[in-house]
């Protein structure tokens, strides 16, 4: 076994995108990149891992931590989330190991933790595995060739090797298109036994484990899991009560694993897969716990001292008991110097700490400011202390306003913890779709015999599961018995009901409504839809918008301007007040001029506040996308967000977008002496070995015409039932050959018959009849594609086909012009057919038969000008002209939303998400204008006030207390502002054509 090396092959550039993981080359700040740039080529040998970022409290925070993971050696790319308190980070596993990468943030002054891999698995980017099977009975070298053969004629495996003398086999092949049993039952039917032993396969998951109290327990589970097979690694966390375990998942399933804990430990242990969406909720739980602790703290030793301040003096016992002198110190002062020394280094610390990370790593924040602020008026208060101690002359002393300050601060960052919290409402609300567990169908001699209650996230592909009406299901799969209605309205924002039979699919979280279902899983843990959608929208709200970038180079060189205005502020007032150029009462209040103009300083350092500008675009994208999520509009992030909203050209695909993309036969015109019904055999027969959408409607006309039935469609388990049907009444078709913008050629009976558009005919130089031709354009000319046959060198006859539009697509058309959008149809059909399906939903400006290729070339076009250009498509034959628009939007995506070309997916096929998406992304830039309008408002206006600006014409002096709760308020206002796009509602097309309904 030692003498094979396992390796995981990632597929070609060149190979077809059948299982495209959804994050598979998708740039968190460059957004999502094209096969063709070579990303993935670049990276596939790169790790990726989250880590978990605390003590980040501004966007300067975030860039600390982004340029201490861009400096450590090995890392390729590094993206940090200020509201996910999180860092996505790129690396070669050659050059760093993830304790590099937790050092290197630890180092800049931030805690971290590296975060387990999403419940199974993170989305694969590799396309092929190797296996190795231990192939038992072989004798000779004979053996060995037999083996090899059978194996690599196998569907799906790309190259197969044989050692007769370990008896071991390694196989390279595609999981997608065969599995191990399958490998192992084609080496078992050659004549020989075989096993898999292991794979390249491997996944990582984080099990919390009950029972674990001590130590003699956790030698157990040690032994336990020493001798399951297919278990590559694991780390029992004792503290935690965790095992973090790494297994190959082609040899061990999950289920096994937990099963095998608790049964070899007679049930005293007892394993369950632990959520990362949970323990991200708990720890911003224990973020805002420690904060309110924090702050009840802070209140509770400041009330007292505001008291002494404002009310005691006015109370005549009280005031006398606290001015009587214990040594050379007031009581009242005492009490207030111990209880403002709690707050300021005890309750304050986290300021003074975050501080001195962001100071020793030369960068600046608001724990800056504020530590500058309450230490200035903290050490003032004291050193007045003692000189009045020791003087006995006492100027005015302040440690309220340090004990206020850090009050207010803490109060507001309670409320922006809180805030931000509900900004993620809608990933908490999707990953509260999935149930917590499911109904297993046990089988005993292939039937089914009992069923058994597990944690859903056990649930392993190919499994059978009963669902109930009213639950929900648990997995991705196809329904095997039964028929009922499921709601998907919460994972594809589809409201109606969809219908459920055998062999439809089913998306796991979505609501069976009405039947009991049995259905077999396909996909589970992260190659679910629903965890696709969840990766999608955090990998967008880990994203940076390009309008981000202004904030963050203010956030970097504003608490240095705001340190020098306050300086500058401090030195004009004691200058001018040494100098005499303001009355003594100004400052007789405050004793003297020194103290007057600190007051003043300290009120421009206090209410100062650069996290308004930080949170002002996180935070409403990140309330953006999860609405997006709500309604079927997912985001690819940030940078599309902003694209989208200077969209000027909307450019759509015909076929499938602005169309229905059920193509139906309308007209069968015969122009030679042949019967109908052999007419449409003849056609149906040619047709047969056709992929095209339209051959499939010709095949089921014919059909319908002579057994007025309908043929079953292709699926797996009735396509051999249909393939007898066909074989019953068409002609055999020799030498196929499909010819792509043209149509197909073939030969039945010993001569050929041509099938497709004029070009093909005239090509082979067969003759059209005027008759004909008349026929033929005044088809295309009322919105149908006419097909032509020729049999035998002669032209027979011609069928005409429609593909009817989708009912809201000329309302839509009209929508996207008054939002002043200019739509573009662009199709591959011929120039009248195009027209006329313009004409009918009101498009002016067509673009026809163009070939896909061509289609990027027109987007180009567009974009000379520097307009932005949108293309709406399927997102499978219109990828290049996606990747080449500013903003491709994939519609009609269903449940595969992995297009990588697409910076929109619209899971439903309606023509109106094209509306709410542009619409979305013009209320979240409005949204974020307005967030950096009253963040820039703030503090142009705020700092002048603190400063004094109007003190000589209204005497008004704001203190420090009151600039601090001014500060606080400021960051809390612009996230509430962001809270706003959660009203979001999609618009209504009366209201934007602006008809009035009566």
């Amino acid at each position: 076994m030692a003498h094979l090396q396992l390796t995981a092959l990632a597929g070609g550039a060149g190979d077809e995108m059948e299982e495209v993981a959804l994050l598979g080359s998708y740039d968190v700040e460059a957004g999502p990149v094209g096969a063709a740039e070579g990303e993935g080529d670049e990276e596939a040998g790169m790790r990726r891992v989250q880590v978990r970022v605390a003590g980040m409290t501004c966007s300067a925070c975030t860039g600390a931590v982004e340029a201490a993971l861009s400096a450590r050696r090995g890392v390729r790319r590094a993206a940090v989330s200020l509201l996910q308190n999180r860092a996505h980070v790129v690396f070669d596993p050659a050059l760093a190991k993830d304790e590099d990468i937790v050092e290197a943030i630890e180092d800049a002054g931030f805690e971290a933790e590296i975060l387990p891999d999403s419940t199974v698995s993170q989305p694969k980017s590799q396309k092929t595995l190797s296996g190795q099977f231990r192939i038992g009975g072989m004798t000779c070298a004979a053996c060995v060739n037999s083996v090899e053969g059978i194996l690599e004629k196998l569907p799906g495996v790309k190259r197969a090797v044989v050692a007769l003398a370990t008896s071991l086999g390694e196989v390279e092949y595609d999981p997608s298109a065969i599995s191990k049993d399958e490998i192992v039952q084609a080496i078992e039917d050659a004549g020989f036994d075989a096993a898999l032993l292991q794979s390249s396969e491997q996944d990582k998951v984080l099990l919390g484990v009950t029972g674990l109290h001590t130590e003699g327990d956790v030698d157990v589970l040690h032994d336990i899991l020493k001798k399951i097979e297919g278990l590559r690694q694991f780390g029992v966390h004792f503290g935690n009560s965790e095992v973090e375990i790494v297994f190959d998942p082609e040899v061990v399933g999950l289920r096994q694993i937990v099963d095998t804990i608790e049964m070899e430990s007679n049930d005293r242990l007892k394993a369950h897969v632990q959520n990362p969406y949970l323990r991200a909720a708990s720890n911003d739980a224990q973020e805002a716990s420690k904060t309110l602790h924090l702050l009840r703290s802070s209140l509770l030793l400041s009330i007292p001292v505001f008291f002494i301040r404002m009310v005691c003096p006015h109370i005549p016992l009280i005031s006398s008991f606290l001015g009587m002198h214990l040594g050379p110190f007031r009581i009242g002062d005492l009490l207030k110097w111990i209880l403002v020394s709690m707050v300021q280094f005890v309750v304050g610390k986290r300021f003074y700490v975050a501080a001195y990370r962001a100071l020793r790593h030369g960068s600046t924040n608001m724990d800056v400011l504020v530590v500058i602020g309450t230490t200035a008026s903290y050490v003032y208060s004291v050193c007045a202390l003692l000189y009045g101690a020791f003087t006995g002359f006492h100027p005015p002393i302040y440690f309220e306003t340090s004990a206020m300050i850090i009050t207010f601060v803490l109060f507001g960052k309670y409320l922006e913890v809180l805030a931000k919290g509900k900004t993620s409402d809608a990933i908490k609300k999707l990953v509260e779709l999935a149930p917590a567990t499911a109904l297993l169908l046990l089988k005993d001699k292939g039937k089914y015999s009992g069923e058994k209650e597990i944690d859903a996230s056990l649930v392993q592909p190919g499994d059978a599961l009963k669902v109930l009406p009213g639950s929900k299901v648990p997995a991705d799969g196809v329904v095997i018995w039964g028929t009922s209605h499921v709601n998907e309205s919460m994972v594809t924002g589809e409201s109606v009901p969809i219908s459920k039979e055998v062999s439809s699919p089913v998306i796991g979280g979505t609501m069976n409504l009405h039947g009991v279902l049995h259905i077999q899983a396909t996909k589970v843990g992260s190659g679910t839809v629903l965890s696709q959608i969840i990766s999608l929208v955090e990998t967008a709200q880990m994203s940076k918008a390009p309008i981000q970038k202004f904030a963050d180079y203010v956030a970097s060189i504003f608490v240095p301007i705001v340190i020098t205005l306050s300086l500058l502020t401090f030195l004009a007032w004691f200058l001018c007040g040494w100098l005499g150029a303001y009355p003594n009462s100004w400052s007789a209040e405050s004793s003297n001029c020194f103290v007057f103009s600190l007051m003043f300083s300290i009120s421009v350092v206090v209410i100062a506040c650069p996290c308004a500008l930080g949170l002002a675009t996180p935070t409403a994208v990140m309330v953006a996308t999860g609405v997006g999520a709500n309604h079927g509009v997912l985001v690819k992030g940030g940078d599309a967000l902003e694209r989208a909203q200077n969209v000027k050209y909307v450019i759509f695909d015909k076929t499938g977008t602005l169309t229905q993309g059920k193509a139906t036969v309308t007209t069968a015109k015969i122009f030679s002496g042949m019967d109908l019904g052999d007419f449409l055999t003849l056609v149906a027969s040619a047709e047969a070995s056709s992929e095209h959408p339209l051959a499939k409607a010709i095949l089921d006309y014919a059909f319908h015409f002579h057994f007025f039935g309908k043929l079953p469609s292709a699926k797996d388990s009735i396509k051999k039932r249909r393939e007898k049907i066909l074989s019953q009444w068409l002609l055999e078709a020799t030498d196929f050959s499909a010819l792509p913008g043209k149509g197909i050629q073939c030969w039945i009976n010993g001569k050929k018959i041509l099938v497709g558009n004029r070009a093909l005919i005239t090509e082979n130089g067969v003759n059209i009849p005027d008759e004909a031709e008349h026929f033929l354009v005044d088809m295309e000319l009322s919105a149908k594609t006419g097909i032509l046959v020729a049999y035998d060198g002669g032209f027979i006859g011609l069928i005409g086909i429609t593909d009817p539009l989708k009912r809201e697509a000329a309302v839509v058309v009209q929508g996207l012009k008054k939002m002043g959008v200019h739509p573009v149809m662009v199709t591959g059909d011929n120039w009248r057919t195009a027209q006329a399906v313009a004409k009918e939903v009101g498009i002016d400006d067509v673009r026809a038969e163009i070939m896909p290729a061509g289609k990027a070339d027109v987007i180009r076009l567009l974009q000379k000008d520097g307009s932005v250009v949108a293309m709406v498509g399927d997102g499978i034959n219109d990828s290049p002209a996606l990747a080449a628009a500013d903003v491709g939007m994939a519609i009609g995506a269903g449940t595969d939303i992995a297009i990588e070309a697409a910076d929109y997916v619209l899971v439903r096929n309606n023509l109106e998400d094209v509306i709410t998406a542009i619409d979305l992304s013009r209320k979240t830039f409005s949204r974020i204008r307005w967030n950096y309008f009253f963040a820039m408002a703030y503090n142009v206006v705020a700092i002048p006030v603190a400063a004094g600006v109007l003190f000589p014409f209204t005497g008004l002096q704001m203190p420090p207390w009151l600039a601090g709760a001014c500060m606080a308020f400021s960051s809390v206002s612009v996230v509430c502002s962001s809270l706003l796009l959660r009203r979001y509602r999609k618009p209504r097309l009366t209201t934007v054509l602006q008809i009035t309904v009566e």
